[in-house]
């Protein structure tokens, strides 16, 4: 009776595990770090136009407007609204702008150039980022995040021109993305900053 027991045991036993190695489900481990995609906006660094940094991971718990800026552009004044924006709403809005010369040549300065015509005629104060590319080939890594639904898990954005706008939440997740001519003080942005 025992040998009997003991092979009923062995054929579980190596029945089980047959049946674990062909039909069990296998585990899914997530991908090493380095081939991660981003999962929010908080996983960017990126160069200021001061020369220090812009860690996105200290704005967690903020809501966070990117906005790629140029200095000789129509939408130029938009910077006022910006601002305003910027300091209506400091304890829970961060504003990054983020220089570009794609766009009609409209931003052919340097960062100091940029800064401080940025703070003598608009009186930016929220953070600018050093002068990028926002499409092609040299797209930054911060924009191919913002610009792709493969890599955001929200939307699809094409950059026509300056000025363009990302909202993201708390957590730093995408909400939404207006164009050019979406005003900063405009409803649908003022919305979701509340």
């Amino acid at each position: 009776m025992k040998l009997i027991l003991l092979s009923v045991a062995v054929i579980a036993t190596l029945g089980y595990g047959f049946y674990k190695t062909k039909f069990a489900p296998k585990p899914v481990y997530a991908k090493n770090d380095a081939d991660a995609k981003p999962s929010s906006i908080h996983q960017f660094k990126v160069n200021a136009i001061d020369g220090t940094t812009i860690d996105f991971a200290a704005f967690k718990g903020k809501k966070v407007l990117v906005v790629n800026t140029a200095s000789e552009c129509g939408y130029t004044p938009q910077y006022e609204g910006l601002q305003k924006l910027y300091e209506a709403n400091k304890d829970k809005l961060v504003i990054v702008g983020f220089p570009c010369n794609q766009f009609g040549g409209q931003e052919p300065g340097d960062g100091k150039t940029i800064q401080t015509f940025c703070k003598k005629n608009y009186g930016v104060t929220f953070p600018l980022a050093a002068k990028i590319d926002v499409k092609g080939d040299a797209t930054a890594p911060i924009y191919k995040w913002l610009c792709n639904k493969s890599e955001n898990g929200v939307l699809d954005a094409t950059i026509k021109w300056n000025f363009n706008k990302f909202i993201l939440d708390e957590n730093g997740m995408l909400l939404a993305y207006f164009g050019s001519s979406t005003k900063p003080d405009s409803e649908e942005i003022v919305k979701l900053i509340k």
